[in-house]
């Protein structure tokens, strides 16, 4: 175990080499020469100097020298020695190489190892000892720990007891987005909220397409036109915000159904949250969403009045299907235990003590498995309508959390579009953002809800599970799903900050009239998007987002003067590299699959659990899927997932990148991704050069590029299993006290046990 009372350095030997005689003369005025990137809105609350970056976990001389900044936005360390043992860096254009946003920041600790106190920092708290030690505990599982050995010590504590108290608002207009917004807004009076029309749209990776918002009429009647929806209109009777403050302005209803029946049935859902359709098969079934009816005494007659109206708008008047979420899924308690135990899990010390027991503790978490059982049950309903074309009603007691998920899995399965990166990100706008989803509550955003649950998390692990499935059918890679999900921990996007449009707009309303800000015909202030990747990253990074095996559409080329269709091929370049794949049912392998290895993070899982009471037709589903297998792979076609426990496998990217045990150097998937990003790469050239002879090169759409023809360099150095992110002090995972991180971990709802530490100051 690690002592917390190293040696002490001498500042001098540090900074510059040993030769010079006036280190420490010249070191003093360089610390504090260093000067924070804001952000418009973006103040410096609070600063200490000769503060001490730990690196490493067994030894401290990596350990970086600088200066430890608090803002309104982030806490940044600033430091002129280069970051050691990193090759590599995915730089976040809104973020430094060191710095986290307060949004991500999940629990505070400040340690005094002379005095041998501790204290978790709540947002309103004293500190009574000066503090040696500050250990930032991030959502993303990030452990960054910086020291004070020749820090002032009054000025530690100022910047400790800042962290704690910017990072854990009182209210939502305290945090960073709306003083960027405000700021933004007064410093272009000549945009529409300081932001010019249509920005912040834009997909990524470059595409010209944008992503639709949902947020006017148009955009639901394109929507209800590009899936063919018949016997569905778009519904106004919620402008304002009139009927329900939890769903969007407008959405889509059955034709059937006139606004009047709307308004009289409105007031007997939970939150008013009358049935939305959310999507509609070509063969005329439809995906709907609704509420829980609370009036006891009105429930069957409405309830029949609803199923009647979806019925009507099937082209067959095909019988309606409910799935009862509530009943049939875990809930949001029991997912935010398991994602508790997983969290423990993957930040525990050391981390080769574990390895033995590693599968039997992950399968305890029962993460892996409840994200099974959502994959499990969204196929069960992909055949309802695929194979049954019955419309399937999805009913949970709010609408607007485990139906988030399964509605949103249903249709990636179903709908290609969905595959793409503007169409994932449409549904996301459609099925979270616009359909309430409680962001500000389910990820914390203000450090006090009891509401807290990643259930966007595991709707991402879902997905990357298909991905992993079936890589040609994603036109994004996972790297653009594990920057996705880091987004939602920046306090910066419209898109992940609020419960609702409503309160979006209502809250930035309000904000507007208290700084003087003029609205014009805007509902509310308008936000940066998340969409617009631009703000994050360069149009290099954003390649990333593209995943070399997908398989796009046919495109033209000119071949003889004349313009004839060129397919790419549908058998993915990975089959190259690893020699004769085994025999597969539409492209997975058959089961029984080969036993894991010891040190395999793939889950065994228990046999398969009975299925849930009331399901149609067990037998039908399981033909359907085996008749599923049989067919040639089609990547725009439907996609189930392989429902066997050992196809449902950890995302290491997400969970493990910051274990510097678990990486491996010129190693894991990203070898395989970048020979195939050059094989790609060569192939889109070619059908560029067919298309259009004689046309120069221009920018890929891949982040590896091919320098000519057969061109088969060796692994770059850079790489690693975590690629592109980077371990390097990330993760400093020493002992307090002389005890392991893991006994503090150990039952805790959160990293530390807040009863433990709370007292010891």
């Amino acid at each position: 175990m690690f002592s917390l009372r190293p040696p002490r350095p001498t500042f001098r030997s540090y900074l510059l080499p040993p030769p010079q005689t006036d280190d420490k003369i010249n070191s003093e005025p360089k610390i504090k020469k260093l000067e924070p990137v804001l952000l418009p809105g973006e103040i410096v609350v609070n600063e200490v100097n000769f503060v001490r970056k730990c690196i490493a976990a067994d030894t401290s001389q990596y350990d970086l020298w600088g200066k430890l900044i608090c803002s309104n936005f982030k806490i940044s360390f600033l430091t002129d020695d280069p970051m050691p043992l990193q090759k590599f860096h995915y730089r976040n254009l809104l973020l430094g190489e060191h710095d986290v946003p307060l949004t991500c920041i999940e629990q505070i600790v400040t340690i005094n190892d002379h005095k041998r106190k501790q204290k978790v920092l709540g947002p309103n708290q004293k500190l009574k000892f000066n503090p040696t030690e500050l250990i930032i505990y991030c959502k993303d599982f990030r452990i960054v720990r910086f020291r004070f050995d020749e820090s002032g010590p009054e000025s530690a504590k100022k910047v400790c007891l800042a962290i704690a108290h910017y990072s854990q608002p009182a209210d939502l207009q305290l945090l960073f987005a709306f003083e960027y917004v405000g700021k933004k807004y007064h410093n272009s009076a000549g945009n529409i909220n300081g932001a010019p029309p249509g920005a912040g749209s834009a997909a990524g990776g470059g595409s010209s397409q944008k992503t639709p918002l949902f947020e006017t009429y148009s955009d639901w009647d394109r929507e209800i036109k590009r899936t063919g929806a018949s016997g569905w209109r778009v519904c106004s009777i919620n402008e304002g915000y009139m009927i329900s403050t939890c769903l969007p302005e407008y959405f889509v209803v059955p034709s059937s159904l006139a606004d009047q029946d709307l308004k009289t049935f409105s007031h007997s859902f939970v939150g008013r949250r009358m049935p939305v359709w959310s999507w509609s098969h070509s063969n005329g079934s439809a995906l709907v969403r609704v509420a829980v009816i609370k009036d006891v005494l009105q429930q069957r007659k409405i309830d029949q009045r609803i199923c009647n109206a979806v019925t009507k708008s099937h082209p067959q008047r095909s019988d309606v299907y409910k799935s009862d979420l509530d009943k049939t899924l875990p809930n949001i308690q029991e997912i935010q235990a398991a994602f508790v135990k997983l969290k423990q899990l993957c930040v525990n010390e050391p981390f080769e003590e574990t390895e033995e027991k590693w599968l039997s503790s992950l399968e305890g978490t029962r993460w892996l498995e409840y994200v099974r059982m959502f994959l499990k049950h969204s196929a069960e309903l992909v055949y309802m309508l695929e194979s049954k074309r019955v419309s399937v009603v999805l009913q949970e007691e709010e609408g607007r959390d485990l139906s988030c998920i399964i509605a949103s899995l249903v249709q990636v399965m179903l709908d290609p579009y969905f595959r793409t990166i503007t169409g994932f990100q449409s549904l996301i706008q459609k099925e979270w953002v616009m359909a309430g989803y409680q962001f500000l509550d389910r990820c914390n955003h203000l450090k006090r809800s009891e509401k807290e649950a990643p259930l966007f998390l595991l709707f991402l692990d879902a997905t990357w599970q298909l991905l992993e499935q079936h890589p040609a059918a994603f036109e994004f890679s996972e790297t653009y799903l594990a920057v996705l999900g880091d987004s939602t921990h920046i306090s910066l996007f419209g898109t992940f900050l609020f419960n609702s449009p409503h309160q979006r707009v209502k809250q930035s309303t309000e904000f507007a009239i208290s700084k003087n800000i003029q609205l014009g015909d805007e509902k509310g202030l308008r936000f940066p998007s998340v969409w617009d990747w631009s703000l994050q990253f360069t149009a290099k990074d954003r390649t990333l987002f593209h995943n070399p095996s997908y398989v796009g559409k046919s495109m033209p080329c000119v071949q003889n003067g004349s313009v004839k269709p060129f397919k790419r091929t549908k058998k993915t370049y990975s089959s190259t590299l690893r020699g004769p794949p085994a025999p597969a049912e539409n492209g997975l392998p058959r089961d029984p699959a080969p036993l894991a290895r010891r040190s395999s993070l793939v889950l065994r899982g228990r046999p398969a659990a009975a299925r849930p009471a009331g399901a149609r037709d067990p037998d039908g589903v399981e033909r359907f899927l085996g008749e599923w297998r049989a067919r040639p792979a089609d990547p725009h076609g439907v996609l189930l997932p392989p429902l066997s426990g050992a196809h449902v496998r950890l995302w290491k990217l997400r969970y493990l990148r910051w274990v510097p045990e678990a990486q491996i150097a010129r190693g894991g998937a990203v070898t395989a991704l970048h020979r195939l990003s050059l094989l790609a790469d060569e192939v889109d050239a070619l059908s560029r050069t067919l298309r259009q002879p004689g046309a120069g090169p221009e920018r890929g759409r891949l982040y590896f590029r091919a320098r000519g023809p057969h061109d088969a360099p060796a692994t770059p150095d850079f790489l690693s299993s975590s690629f592109p992110f980077s371990p390097v002090g990330n993760l400093c995972r020493r002992s307090i006290l002389g005890t392991p991180l893991s006994k503090f971990l150990s039952g805790a709802r959160i990293w530390l046990s807040t009863e433990t530490l709370a007292g010891e100051d």
